[in-house]
């Protein structure tokens, strides 16, 4: 947005108008001579009458143009961007974020289980304003995708990039935790919260989810468990990055619930269950409940000066309507 700091000088574009009639319309002004297209250009292309007065309109729009923009830079134009700096920190997000091959089961959603918890993520996400968000997704293994951030676009970049089965087949709990808790732990003040998605029961890694909640624990983490899936036999559709098989079939694996809910207990944190897509997005907006912070913050105005920028469009616009009248209108003074 500009403003102005001397808006008085805007009463000066009044006058342009009575410039304009006593330069163009006053009768018997005199002291100009305009020679002829046909004698200026003897024996060479003679533009019509039309066309030369285009140009001598398109000539005086320019130059009248160009004074108003050194009037407008004469009024002081300033750009102005309010930023709005916080105060307080917010919390720290970490999401881990399960890619194991059952979380291609078609039984929550409108495409499958892993698809529904990155797009609820994406979209709690967007509802952030001071809360750095981070993401580790495990399944085999464990790996940091984004580390904490405010800058969400990355994070969203990251999360993107994620599919079932990059980090292998198994599902790797204690070692998403621990990571997250490893990162948390470095964090710059504020709150700190783990939100673990997952579909199944710890099978791989070399840490325990019971050691790692009471790492997370002692360290002053929460940690927020949510199980995904529905009970009973689902079928299962996904493809693997690595080799580009697509594997079909179907399952009947579910979550380790009391695990779960051990964990979320130790560290302070909920247990959740999500049947459904909807109920995803019901369960993050309850987290985001739970986790509230005073926030406090202040207004920030920077200010850019801009009258160079006009009166060098003014400078230019003036200069094309000299060019156009003495040279294309054989204009003489």
């Amino acid at each position: 947005m500009w403003v102005f700091e001397q808006p008085a000088y805007l009463l000066l574009l009044f006058l342009v108008p009575a410039l304009v009639f006593f330069r163009h319309f006053r009768r018997n002004r005199g002291g100009k001579i305009t020679i002829p297209f046909e004698i200026w250009n003897t024996g060479g292309f003679a533009p019509p009458f039309l066309a030369r007065y285009v140009v001598y309109v398109c000539a005086i729009v320019a130059y009248w143009a160009g004074v108003v923009l050194w009037i407008f830079a004469l009024a002081g134009p300033v750009s102005v961007h309010r930023e709005r700096v916080y105060l307080t920190p917010g919390v720290n997000i970490m999401f881990v974020l399960d890619e194991s091959p059952t979380m291609g089961a078609e039984d929550v959603g409108p495409i499958n289980r892993f698809e529904s918890a990155r797009e609820t993520i994406r979209r709690f996400i967007a509802r952030r304003e001071n809360d750095p968000v981070g993401i580790v997704s495990f399944a085999r293994e464990a790996a940091l995708r984004a580390p904490l951030t405010l800058d969400y676009r990355t994070v969203l970049e990251a999360l993107d990039t994620i599919q079932i089965m990059q980090l292998g087949d198994g599902t790797a709990i204690g070692m998403g935790i621990a990571l997250a808790t490893l990162h948390l732990d470095a964090a710059d003040g504020g709150e700190s919260v783990i939100i673990l998605l997952t579909d199944g029961v710890n099978n791989a890694g070399e840490i325990l989810p019971e050691t790692a909640a009471r790492v997370a624990a002692n360290l002053g983490v929460r940690v927020y468990t949510i199980g995904i899936g529905t009970e009973g036999e689902v079928a299962l559709e996904f493809t693997n990055p690595n080799t580009g098989q697509t594997y079909r079939g179907r399952i009947t694996e579910s979550f380790d619930e009391p695990q779960l809910r051990w964990i979320a207990e130790t560290t302070g944190g909920v247990y959740f269950h999500a049947a459904s897509g909807g109920s995803l997005d019901a369960i993050l907006h309850a987290i985001d409940s739970l986790e509230t912070v005073e926030r406090r913050s202040r207004v920030q105005v920077h200010t850019r000066p801009q009258h160079r920028i006009l009166i060098i469009l003014g400078l230019c616009l003036v200069f094309a309507e000299f060019i156009v009248r003495k040279v294309a209108l054989g204009e003489i003074v």
